[in-house]
C-alpha cells in the first residue's frame, strides 16, 4: 500500500515539474520574439540626421612649443662696498632709465678724499708751469721741469681714483628697465656685494623654447611666430626667433630656439611659462567636421550616406586622419571629395541603417527627395 501512494505521489510532483518548465520555455519564446520584432521595428524605423561633404580646406602648418620667458637683460644690483645707505631714490615697481641713482650711500670720507686730492693736484700743475718756465728761460735745468711734470700727472691721477671711490657711494641703474621688490631703506647697512633691488627690461622679453630636431629644417633667425600664455589666454603676443642654439641635445633630441617678443604693457613677466606657436605655411587638404567622426579604440570612422533600394541608409566608412584645427579634421584617406556623410547624432546611428535628411520633403509622386 505504501509503494502504491509513494508512485503516484512521484508521478504528480514529475506531472507538476514538467508543467511549470513547459510554460517558463514558453514564456521565454515569447520574450525573445518580442524583443526580436523590436528590434527589427527600431532598426527599420529611419532615423532623421543632418549631412555633411567632404571637402578641402586649409590647413596652416604648426609647431607648438613650451618656453619660459626671461628679460632681455636681467641684474641684481649690488654694492661693491659695506657702508650705510643714505638715501634710496627708486620706489617697488618703477621704470628707471639708464645711469639713473638708486641708492646713495655714505660718503664723507670719499668726499674729504676728493677735495684733498684735488687739491694736491692743482698745487702738483702750478710747480709743474713754473719749473717748465724757468727750464724754458734757462733758469732752471729740464730734468727738473719733467719731473715736476710726472709729479702733476701722478696728482691728477690720484684725484680720478678719489673721484672713482666716491662715485662707488651712488648705485645707478646700468640700463633702463623696471625694478622689483625691495627691503632696502635709509639707515640700513649694506653689505659688500649685498643685493638691493633687481632691475628687468621687460620691453622686450626673450623666450628660450625647445623644438624636436625633426623641425630644424624649418628653424631661422627671423621667423615669425606667436606666444601666449595661461595668465592672459586671449592675448596673442607676436615676435620672431633671434637665435638657434648650434647644438642638438642628444639626451632629448631637440634643439634650443630664442625668441624676441616686443611687452609694451610689461604683461609677460620674467619666469612666466609661455606656449609658442611657429607658423610653416599653409596647405590645402581634405577635412570632415570633427563631430563628424568616430573612434573605435584607435579607428575612426564615419558614417558615408548611401542608397538602399528605395532607402537611404548610413554606410560605416574606415578613414585614416591627421591635423586637426578649428573644428576640422583633416582625412588622409576613405574619403573623396564630395562624399556625403552624416554630420551629427552619430550614437544613435547603427550600420546599414534607414535615415532620413533634416531638411527633405516629398514630391507630388508621393517619393522623397533628397536635399
Amino acid at each position: 500500500m505504501f509503494r502504491k501512494h509513494f508512485f503516484l505521489t512521484g508521478a504528480l510532483v514529475l506531472l507538476v515539474a514538467l508543467i511549470v518548465v513547459g510554460g517558463a520555455k514558453l514564456a521565454v519564446d515569447g520574450a525573445i520574439k518580442a524583443a526580436k520584432a523590436k528590434g527589427s521595428a527600431a532598426a527599420g524605423r529611419a532615423i532623421e540626421v543632418s549631412q555633411t561633404a567632404a571637402a578641402p580646406y586649409r590647413f596652416s602648418d604648426q609647431i607648438e612649443a613650451l618656453g619660459v620667458a626671461k628679460a632681455r637683460q636681467s641684474v641684481t644690483v649690488t654694492s661693491n662696498t659695506a657702508e650705510l645707505i643714505t638715501k634710496v631714490r627708486f620706489g617697488d615697481g618703477q621704470a628707471v632709465a639708464k645711469g639713473q641713482v638708486l641708492v646713495e650711500l655714505k660718503g664723507d670720507e670719499q668726499d674729504a678724499g676728493v677735495l684733498q686730492a684735488e687739491a694736491a693736484a692743482g698745487q702738483a700743475r702750478r710747480d709743474a708751469k713754473r719749473w717748465r718756465d724757468l727750464a724754458e728761460k734757462g733758469y732752471a735745468p729740464k730734468v727738473m721741469a719733467e719731473q715736476y711734470q710726472t709729479n702733476s700727472a701722478q696728482a691728477d691721477a690720484a684725484l680720478s681714483a678719489a673721484k672713482s671711490r666716491r662715485l662707488n657711494r651712488v648705485i645707478r641703474a646700468p640700463f633702463a628697465g623696471v625694478v622689483g621688490l625691495s627691503d632696502v631703506a635709509p639707515g640700513a647697512l649694506i653689505a659688500a656685494g649685498g643685493p638691493i633691488v633687481s632691475l628687468d627690461d621687460v620691453a622686450v622679453m626673450r623666450i628660450d623654447f625647445e623644438v624636436p630636431d625633426r623641425y630644424v629644417a624649418g628653424l631661422s633667425r627671423g621667423l615669425a611666430l606667436s606666444a601666449r600664455t595661461d595668465a592672459y589666454p586671449n592675448a596673442r603676443f607676436g615676435g620672431k626667433i633671434a637665435q638657434i642654439d648650434t647644438r642638438v641635445d642628444e639626451r632629448t633630441r631637440a634643439v634650443r630656439a630664442r625668441a624676441e617678443v616686443p611687452n609694451p604693457d610689461h604683461q609677460i613677466k620674467p619666469g612666466m611659462l609661455v606656449r609658442v606657436t611657429l607658423d610653416q605655411g599653409s596647405r590645402m587638404a581634405l577635412a570632415v567636421p570633427e563631430a563628424a567622426v568616430q573612434f573605435e579604440g584607435d579607428q575612426p570612422f564615419v558614417f558615408l550616406i548611401a542608397s538602399k533600394g528605395e532607402k537611404i541608409v548610413a554606410k560605416r566608412q574606415s578613414v585614416s586622419v591627421g591635423a586637426r584645427q578649428d573644428g576640422m579634421i583633416e582625412v588622409l584617406s576613405g574619403l573623396s571629395a564630395g562624399d556625403k556623410i552624416i554630420a551629427d547624432g552619430l550614437n544613435r546611428v547603427q550600420p546599414d541603417q534607414a535615415i532620413k535628411l533634416a531638411g527633405a520633403h516629398k514630391s507630388k509622386s508621393g517619393k522623397r527627395s533628397r536635399p
